[in-house]
């Protein structure tokens, strides 16, 4: 039995985890420390704060890998969630592993912009897309991040012949497409944009850099 019981803690799962990027969202988990845990298969539930039954999500029941997407089970964004995954090895399971509670709307990694470079005389038009979320319109097109939050666009200007780090703010607001003028013809410009969420003061990592010369 005391063996049993050793095997038992020692492949329960560790560091459950949701990662969620524009509500893409997947729970993951590291293997406990016994060597037979690399051999172990995992079960994955989940169930909304306050609900009394866990649901078991089909697609990660039995399954050897350490992640399981669960974009389709979290989509009410504004509701708490918990998660919680057991492991199996010949035939002795594990104690569940509990996440941490877990809301898509406050949680959830808003990625940056789609940025895109025009240039003509001595100025730039930048122009801008937010981030999609994973859920569709009735037509099928994903709905953009900026339907579940008040996003505002922050477009920076960094001119190469200064510093190649400096990056000066030239817009803040919701416009997609933007002008910068005023320019000096014969010098490379990059632009680089992040999402702004005012309401919890979140920013979204940098876009890739677009670069012209004028």
């Amino acid at each position: 039995v005391l063996e049993n019981q050793d095997l038992q803690d020692s492949i329960k799962p560790q560091k459950v985890e949701f990662h969620s990027l524009n509500f893409n969202t997947t729970l993951h988990w590291q293997p406990g420390w016994a060597r037979e845990a690399r051999d172990a298969l995992y079960f994955v539930q989940y169930k909304v704060y306050g609900q009394s039954t866990w649901q078991s999500k089909d697609e990660c029941w039995g399954i050897s890998s350490l992640v399981c997407d669960l974009t389709h089970e979290t989509s009410d964004i504004q509701e708490p969630y918990y998660s919680r995954v057991r492991a199996a090895f010949a035939g002795v399971y594990s104690n569940w592993s509990l996440s941490h509670r877990f809301t898509p709307w406050r949680e959830t990694v808003i990625g940056p912009p789609m940025v895109t470079v025009v240039h003509s005389n001595k100025c730039i038009i930048v122009k801008l897309q937010a981030p999609r979320s994973p859920y569709k319109r009735k037509r099928g097109s994903k709905i953009p991040m900026t339907n579940y939050y008040d996003l505002l666009y922050q477009v920076f200007i960094i001119n190469n012949l200064l510093d190649e780090q400096h990056r000066v703010l030239v817009y803040e607001g919701k416009d997609k497409v933007i002008k910068i003028q005023d320019l000096r013809p014969g010098v490379s410009y990059c632009i680089v944009a992040k999402m702004y969420v005012p309401m919890l003061d979140h920013s979204s990592a940098y876009s890739s850099r677009q670069c012209t010369v004028l």
